[in-house]
């Protein structure tokens, strides 16, 4: 079944990538960096925002979520700052992610490089009603390891 959702996107620099599909499966599109030829160093246990070049018109019910690559969070310490970025369907400004280095290495981004991926996905919005009780479960009021290792 064909889930394509057309997602409108202006290149606000002339250098843009279009985000892509690393695969015919892949759910994430790669974003990509647009510097205008001017590499990006991020400094360790620093952040950086790094444009794209593109802004875009996600449709109404959707959501751009946007996650750190496998390759370059495992390999270069690199991955989004707030590790998931939101883009609301009516943001139009550009598209930037915010790039944190975990490690003890300077990291140099480049410009067109791969530096996240951004899932486009529908969401549901809730009403919220103030109540006096919520009704129990077996689970209660336990948190973090409540449920055990």
């Amino acid at each position: 079944m064909d889930q394509t959702r057309r997602v409108k996107i202006k290149k606000l620099c002339a250098g843009a990538t279009i985000p892509t599909y690393g695969s015919a499966a892949a759910a994430g599109a790669d974003i990509y960096a647009c510097t205008q030829g001017e590499a990006v160093t991020i400094a360790p246990h620093t952040t950086a925002l790094i444009h794209t070049g593109i802004a875009l018109a996600i449709p109404d019910g959707l959501v751009g979520l946007v996650y750190a690559r496998s390759g370059i969070a495992s390999k270069r310490d690199l991955a989004p700052a707030n590790k998931v970025g939101v883009i609301d369907s009516d943001y139009r400004g550009e598209l930037m992610v915010a790039l944190h280095n975990h490690g003890e290495k300077p990291q140099t981004v480049e410009d067109g490089e791969r530096i996240a991926q951004m899932v486009i996905t529908p969401y549901i919005t809730a009403s919220f009603e103030p109540a006096e009780s919520l009704d129990g479960t077996e689970r209660g009021e336990g948190g973090f390891g409540s449920t055990g290792k």
